[in-house]
């Protein structure tokens, strides 16, 4: 009780006011209501060190960019109906783009709130060596920091290595992947350049007799490519963290095929890109699980749930 307990008064200065870090009910001033956040708001995310692994990373790979990835909700009631591709029950994607990595293996940039995201750290070709297994959220003005990718999680970073030098200047904005990649459509991003590089000199080699698979249609080429892509296949088969370089457009036959020169065959570097994307994000033909009609004839189709 105060009366039996007396406390001498002492004039002091009022504690600091914390500001609000995101802006999820930040009051508006100089009132006490709240601004709701922008239906597009954003956040920022710092990675500190790419190479701080919990797995090491294969010999001399230099990352060069983050690969930002977004998880989409699933609007139909039946699990694989439709089926998202060559994996069963896998989670729908969405491309947003990429990121730089800075030489100390730092990154900053810029992100989308309240969305699921993951990433993918890509070397300098542009290949995935590793890939998160769970997602991330931010909050709108959320401020995200990640010590590395798939650090010891119980680790501080230590206190005499340098300021990150991504954070040095302005975050990054994510600059878009290739069409068809967002949302995932595998006849906009995949049979175009199939079409493009590869469609003809199949088709003759069938009409000779030679033994050449069919790529004439994008259900028909899906199909035949399935022994050399790469893709996760039901929970017993996907593990809880990817080894880094064991795994997408890296440990894909399709890749290996490519870059030892099928028939002189050499792809534009955009071409490439589009297969080892696609060979990256598990090998998927649809990007929703909504109107697959039109996405079998590589439309666009609008998602109802992000």
């Amino acid at each position: 009780m105060a009366c039996l307990g007396a406390i001498p008064l002492r004039a002091q200065a009022p504690p600091p006011v914390l500001p609000h870090l995101t802006l999820a009910g930040k009051p508006k001033a100089p009132g006490l209501a709240t601004q709701p956040a922008p239906a597009d708001a954003t956040g920022t995310v710092t990675v500190i060190n790419v190479y701080d692994s919990l797995k090491p990373l294969p010999p001399n790979t230099r990352i060069a960019a983050l690969r930002i990835m977004q998880l989409l909700p699933k609007t139909t009631p039946v699990a694989d109906s439709p089926r998202i591709g060559y994996g069963a029950q896998k989670n729908i994607r969405a491309v947003l783009g990429t990121v730089p990595v800075e030489s100390d293996g730092s990154a900053y940039f810029t992100a989308p709130a309240r969305k699921p995201l993951y990433f993918q750290a890509l070397d300098e070709r542009g290949l995935a060596v590793q890939s998160m297994k769970s997602d991330t959220y931010l909050q709108p003005g959320d401020q995200l920091t990640c010590q590395g990718c798939h650090n010891q999680a119980l680790r501080a970073p230590a206190l005499s290595q340098p300021a990150a030098r991504a954070l040095k200047r302005a975050p990054s904005p994510i600059t878009p992947e290739a069409d068809g990649s967002r949302p995932f459509n595998y006849p906009r991003l995949v049979q175009t350049v199939l079409d493009r590089q590869c469609v003809g000199c199949h088709a003759k080699a069938r009409q000779e007799g030679k033994n050449a698979i069919d790529l004439a249609n994008a259900h028909t080429s899906y199909n035949n490519l399935r022994p050399f892509a790469f893709f996760w296949d039901g929970a017993a088969a996907t593990p809880s963290r990817t080894t880094p370089g064991q795994f997408g457009a890296r440990a894909s036959r399709l890749l290996a095929v490519l870059d030892k020169g099928h028939y002189g065959l050499k792809l534009p570097a955009d071409d490439l890109r589009r297969i080892t994307l696609w060979l990256d994000s598990n090998s998927d033909f649809y990007g929703s699980c909504e109107n697959t009609a039109a996405q079998d004839q590589g439309q666009v189709v609008p998602l109802t749930l992000e």
